[in-house]
């Protein structure tokens, strides 16, 4: 396992924190590569300080022989070198320990977190997604994508935060657990949600619930068939087209839309098929402005080709 710490620039992809420019790592001493002819790595008696340094791809490789003070004090440097504070983090099932002494060493919420799989480690981490649900608030992103077991529930509540995505292993989320998330963008992946489910989270949002919410988009791992959608609630138009630009850039595109409405007036679409189901809400007056959409950096994230 090692441990990075970045910094990002004002031109850095705040979506991709792979685009922040590292400047320091920390390993534990067993990952050394001495030089030739030493075939073991490097005892940490050699060490000064208590670890070693190296200087790799231009900025320094430290080794610990306890990797979790190694850690901690990579990012004491680095914080107190430059006065910054930590702007995201990214940790796996066997690191949750840094949410405990990043939430002290600041009072400032993460901006952006990441839960990872293990890629050296497949197996279910139901304990560490717990304590990561409970104990890890970021303002703007949240990126669940640890694997946990099919009989994993959280009871609590996630947020505030800007875009959530659970991705790849969403099969943990419940209808609770939608109505709880306080998201402004939604997506889960990997979706067991059933049809009545989604019917009974619309009414949820139609009442006034999840007001925070703009964009919701549920990946189905089996099929599903939407019947009588019509019939189930006051549709207020069809085959609505359209797109909604989606945080990394991309953009959703939908030709067949239901147009739905919120006991305030506010508007929602709802495009939906047998792999996914998508919930737009429609916000401010500029919905329909091709020119303006179509401008790099604009504003506007949501374009309809028709009133609704």
């Amino acid at each position: 396992m090692m441990a990075r710490v970045g910094i990002e620039t004002s031109k850095d992809d705040k979506t991709k924190p792979k685009d922040a420019i590292e400047v320091i790592s920390a390993l534990h001493i067993s990952e050394s590569e001495p030089p030739y002819p030493y075939r073991q790595p490097i005892p940490i008696s050699l060490a000064s300080n208590g670890y070693m340094i190296t200087f790799e791809e231009a900025y320094p490789y430290l080794y610990f022989e306890d990797q979790v003070n190694g850690s901690k004090m990579i990012v004491d440097y680095v914080a107190d070198l430059f006065n910054l504070e930590i702007y995201g983090l990214e940790i796996d099932r066997w690191a949750t320990y840094e949410l405990d002494w990043i939430n002290e060493l600041q009072e400032k919420t993460l901006v952006r977190f990441e839960f990872m799989v293990n890629s050296s480690n497949d197996s279910f981490g139901n304990k560490s997604l717990d304590y990561v649900l409970r104990n890890a608030p970021a303002s703007e992103y949240c990126i669940l994508q640890g694997n946990v077991s099919n009989n994993f529930r959280f009871d609590g509540k996630l947020g505030p935060a800007n875009h959530l995505f659970i991705q790849p292993n969403g099969h943990w989320v419940t209808l609770d657990n939608l109505i709880n998330f306080d998201a402004i963008s939604i997506v889960v992946r990997r979706c067991r949600l059933s049809v009545s489910d989604l019917y009974s989270f619309i009414r949820h949002w139609r009442t006034g619930g999840s007001r925070r919410l703009t964009f919701l988009r549920l990946e189905f791992e089996n099929r599903r068939i939407f019947e009588n959608f019509q019939n189930e609630f006051e549709v207020v138009g069809r085959d609505i087209s359209g797109e909604y630009r989606l945080s990394d850039g991309e953009s959703w595109h939908f030709d067949h839309g239901y147009n739905i409405q919120r006991n305030d007036g506010v508007k929602a679409v709802i495009d939906f098929g047998a792999d996914y189901f998508v919930m737009m809400v429609c916000i401010g007056d500029t919905l329909y402005d091709q020119d303006n959409y179509l401008k790099e950096n604009s504003d506007q994230q949501f374009l309809l080709h028709q009133n609704v």
